[in-house]
């Protein structure tokens, strides 16, 4: 693709999604001329009456305490899903490796489920627990003499992953009928309850921890050359790893917390970034924060306005991530170059 097109692509994109996202939905209460002229007319210092005052202040109402936190919270989850599936493979030196193979989202996703059965209060610490332990595992799985390949990761993920999903199915089994509705309805990824308190507790976590994955995108390259090379040039790349696999992990975790489960779109939107941008982490990473917040929004807005009822978001990016990744197999275009 053309470079100049790309960059306007994951540059320009963002805010004229995030604009025209706050007057996409249901209502129709909500008219997008007519609440500027409002607006225009409060800021010069005109004094709305009778029926304009009500309707402006519905329309306001809808916009900033329904939309605005869903548009935000999405924007931020995409980002981070995007970010953390790029870090990871680029660590791992394997384009098919996401929070998904090392088991982090089966974890969190187990952790999450039982805050949620037995009514417990912060359910992204339950989520990050689970999360951690399930990196653990599969680190502790992996290491034989002393020593891991990307190969014995990749299957210990696997296994970790495996295992998780039957424990949360188990927990889906012995919980009562309102709350199995509920972890289902959140393990098919949803952001319909996004609300600024969901906003508020996210926010830390994963703006804090894409901040670090960005500092650390030069980096990325040498470590993406193995560990070998990084030694090589003087760079003992165990602290950098522990540190960016931490933020993988708490990102992920805080996403499962308070949107559920989110399946292939860590996986198949870095390789988009890469597609536009090229494989260099120091401009790929920018562009997986703004593209990858940006594309999930898009996904939210078709998938709260094609049918009269709301499709799980996770429902969507399952399908375009299988359909994605069937076009690169027959197009031969899955590599790391």
């Amino acid at each position: 693709m053309n470079n100049k097109l790309a960059k306007i692509l994951c540059y320009g994109l963002p805010i004229p999604v995030l604009i025209v996202s706050l007057f996409i939905g249901s209502s129709d209460q909500v008219n997008a001329i007519q609440f500027f002229k409002s607006l225009i007319n409060q800021l010069q210092g005109q004094t709305l009456v009778g029926r304009d005052q009500g309707s402006y202040e519905l329309t306001k109402n809808i916009l900033v305490n329904v939309r605005l936190p869903r548009i935000l919270l999405t924007f931020m989850v995409g980002a981070a899903l995007s970010v953390s599936g790029s870090v990871l493979q680029a660590l791992f030196r394997n384009p098919l490796v996401d929070s998904y193979i090392l088991g982090i989202s089966s974890g969190a996703a187990f952790g999450a489920s039982l805050a949620i059965v037995y009514t417990l209060s912060f359910i992204n610490i339950y989520a990050f627990v689970g999360g951690i332990l399930a990196v653990i595992l599969t680190y502790f799985i992996a290491t034989v003499n002393k020593q891991t390949s990307t190969v014995t990761i990749v299957l210990s993920g696997m296994i970790i992953s495996g295992v998780f999903i039957a424990l949360l199915t188990l927990v889906q089994y012995i919980s009562d009928p309102y709350k199995l509705q509920a972890i289902i309805q959140w393990t098919m990824g949803n952001l319909h309850s996004a609300s600024w308190i969901e906003v508020k507790q996210s926010f830390i976590p994963i703006i804090l921890t894409i901040l670090i994955c960005f500092r650390y995108r030069w980096r990325l390259n040498l470590l993406s050359l193995g560990d070998d090379a990084a030694r090589a040039v003087g760079v003992n790349p165990f602290p950098d790893k522990f540190i960016l696999i931490t933020c993988a992990t708490l990102m992920t975790t805080t996403t499962v917390a308070v949107a559920g489960v989110i399946s292939f779109y860590g996986l198949f939107l870095p390789h988009i970034v890469r597609m536009l941008l090229g494989a260099d982490n120091s401009k790929s990473i920018a562009g997986n924060i703004l593209l990858g917040g940006t594309f999930l929004l898009i996904i939210d807005d078709l998938s709260r306005t094609l049918f009269v009822f709301e499709i799980p978001i996770g429902v969507f990016t399952t399908i375009l991530g299988g359909g994605f990744f069937v076009y690169l197999l027959k197009k031969n275009k899955l590599n790391w170059n």
